[in-house]
């Protein structure tokens, strides 16, 4: 409900459309969807309703995303946003500090992925943040930009610049890279020794893909560990048109599941 509520309020506040959620008999009916000033669903841009936030607001903070959801919704209260325009942008993410993996938690949350500590302490940090004053903690792994994906139990989000990641297994240049959509499946790999000592890029959201293909020009093999959904597809089709017999679809060794992750996790589990 949360989508329809901000859509509509949205809606009525650029005026274009006019949209009714529930009523006597329970319809939803738009119309006059006439102007495209604020992108449309049907535009052909994917993501998540931060990401629908984000262009809304014209903000690519994720709190001050969060806080116009929020405040669509009706969850917390939220200043007129001509009000907030005028207001300072703050950072989402404060005093961050970097360490080892070490906390039992991220591990124990780690072990319910289906992923040794061990191998993810490898690759990973534990990044602790502020945001608004609290204190949290998160897995962190690396762009080659010097930003983070941060992943934990309740929260998956970026410590900005947003990149991709470039791991070399072996040490020396390799003709065959490896590519994951998130870092999860990255180490999933690792744990099924479907990657060796091959070079592996990890994408970190397919929004990232005109950014990878500068490094895959330089392999002779590109092989794809990609999810089996709509975007995983489109990104799969994506990489064809671009490098075209290079590449090698690798989501047959997980026919049936949605990841890498989930495969290994079910594997896991009915052993």
């Amino acid at each position: 409900m949360l989508n329809k509520v901000m859509l509509s309020t949205e809606s009525r506040m650029r005026g274009d459309m006019q949209v009714r959620f529930g009523g006597r008999y329970g319809k939803t009916y738009c119309r006059k969807a006439v102007r495209r000033s604020v992108p449309s669903l049907r535009l052909g841009k994917g993501g998540d309703i931060f990401h629908l936030a984000g262009e809304l607001t014209g903000s690519a903070d994720f709190m001050e995303q969060l806080e116009f959801l929020s405040g669509k919704s009706g969850i917390l209260p939220l200043r007129p946003l001509q009000e907030r325009k005028k207001i300072p942008r703050v950072s989402g993410f404060e005093d961050v500090k970097v360490a080892e993996l070490s906390h039992e938690a991220l591990k124990a949350y780690l072990k319910e992925r289906g992923i040794d500590p061990a191998i993810a302490g490898r690759f990973c940090k534990e990044v602790a943040y502020g945001i608004r004053g609290k204190r949290y903690f998160a897995i962190g792994f690396m762009n080659r930009s010097g930003g983070y994906e941060l992943r934990n139990p309740m929260f998956k989000g970026c410590i900005s610049p947003k990149d991709i990641s470039c791991v070399s297994l072996s040490g020396k240049k390799n003709d065959t890279c490896c590519v994951f959509e998130g870092f999860v499946d990255f180490l999933s790999a690792l744990v099924l020794r479907t990657v060796t000592d091959e070079d592996c890029l990890v994408l970190n959201s397919v929004s990232n893909l005109e950014r990878s293909y500068a490094v895959l020009e330089g392999y002779g093999k590109i092989r794809c560990f990609l999810d089996r959904d709509r975007a995983g597809i489109t990104t799969l089709e994506s990489l064809n048109i671009h490098f075209g017999n290079k590449v090698t679809d690798c989501s047959g060794l997980y026919d049936g599941f949605k990841d890498l992750n989930e495969y290994l996790t079910k594997t896991k589990e009915n052993k």
